[in-house]
């Protein structure tokens, strides 16, 4: 059984980097409703390509055997039409709905797709920590000072999060996916089997936003697999978070930044975020750390463990933290070295918006970037004048 050394190790407060002798380690990359990740082509990931080839071919072909002219034409069209009267949808409307969604191949070519190698801490901080990211969200950051002010007085979550949430999933809007919306929704939840009752219920929730908010059904426009806005909110997400913060009648996550950013702000209340509290502590080991304490896998997410009895396993935060706190360990790696860190309440406030360690880190740690050149460009501008 692997184990972390068992003497106090040397670790940077602000870096959280073990300055000892590496240990490697894979960490898993769940990203769902993101800006696209530039590909990471290997030799490995080659191979496996081809190796599945012959499998992604046999689904696509299986798939398209039971295809007919419109979703009118599937099986599954006559349930969910009942279950939408049942909720008091005109049938007509739902015949129409279903009669004009267009099935999209390339969605279920990307939705198919063999995962590449799982990247590490180090890869997926290199895709969003990096300059551009950091100048444009100082620039959005600028451009809507009152509404962010406004979101952090309301709900308690600091700006510099609201910001990098919308730059790690849509460069502040700049990437926010092409697809219509019912066609992305209704390609997956009629043509993809394995995630047919997830996404034919987010059309059900699509169905009532566009009624609830008087919008047309073909006009929305997200990714392929239906997230939408600035924030990337699934349908389901908006209709239980998105708020009209600019007061003018309609929640607007898709062209009023307003709104936007009042949506994600309260999305992270609704989920509780404690304000003034931090996200992540460094943490020195006093003995041997068993490799069964670090989070693994989604439900490693989930805090269980108080910060009375991490230290009385040895693990000591950084931090001044109260004993009846809860917090996960985690074991990230970078390069040939690795990072020990405790994910505190707030890390897992934010892996509610992605179920990713990787993604909260990398959120938590692009705010800290923001922030810190927010500040230096207030500064230079005092200067200045």
């Amino acid at each position: 059984m692997a184990r972390v050394m068992s003497r106090k190790l040397g670790i940077d407060r602000t870096s959280g980097k073990r300055l000892l002798v590496p240990l490697l380690v894979t960490a898993g990359l769940l990203l769902t409703g993101c800006s696209a990740i530039a590909d990471k082509n290997s030799d490995q990931a080659k191979s496996s390509a081809s190796v599945s080839k012959s499998k992604r071919m046999s689904q696509e072909e299986l798939l398209a055997s039971v295809r007919g002219g419109s979703y009118l034409d599937y099986p599954q069209a006559a349930q969910f039409i009942a279950e939408m009267k049942a909720e008091g949808f005109d049938e007509s409307y739902l015949r129409k709905v279903l009669g004009e969604a267009k099935r999209q191949t390339s969605i279920l070519k990307a939705i198919s797709r063999p995962a590449e190698r799982s990247l590490n801490w180090g890869e997926y901080r290199n895709i969003f920590i990096e300059p551009k990211r950091i100048s444009q969200g100082v620039k959005f950051w600028k451009e809507n000072r009152d509404s962010l002010l406004n979101a952090e007085a309301k709900y308690g979550v600091p700006a510099e999060i609201i910001v990098a949430i919308i730059g790690v999933e849509t460069r502040y809007g700049r990437i926010t996916g092409s697809y219509r919306v019912v066609d992305a929704l209704a390609t997956l939840g009629f043509d993809y089997p394995r995630r047919s009752a997830f996404f034919l219920g987010q059309l059900k929730e699509y169905l009532h936003l566009v009624q609830e908010e008087k919008l047309d059904f073909t006009a929305l426009k997200g990714s392929y697999a239906g997230a939408m806005g600035y924030g990337q909110f699934i349908p389901s997400s908006y209709r239980n978070f998105a708020v009209d913060f600019d007061l003018d009648g309609q929640r607007d996550i898709w062209s009023n930044k307003t709104d936007a950013i009042g949506s994600v702000a309260n999305y992270f209340a609704e989920h509780h975020w404690k304000s003034g509290e931090p996200v992540i502590s460094p943490v020195n080991f006093a003995k041997e750390a068993d490799d069964s304490w670090f989070s693994v896998g989604r439900k490693g997410l989930i805090p269980k463990v108080t910060l009375a009895e991490w230290r009385e396993r040895g693990v000591t935060p950084e931090l001044t933290l109260s004993d009846e706190g809860k917090a996960i360990l985690m074991r990230l790696t970078i390069g040939e070295d690795q990072q020990y860190w405790l994910g505190l309440h707030n890390f897992y406030v934010i892996t509610r918006y992605n179920h990713s360690k990787l993604y909260a880190m990398a959120v938590y740690r692009l705010s800290e970037q923001i922030k810190s050149a927010y500040e230096q460009s207030l500064v230079k501008t005092d200067v200045t004048h």
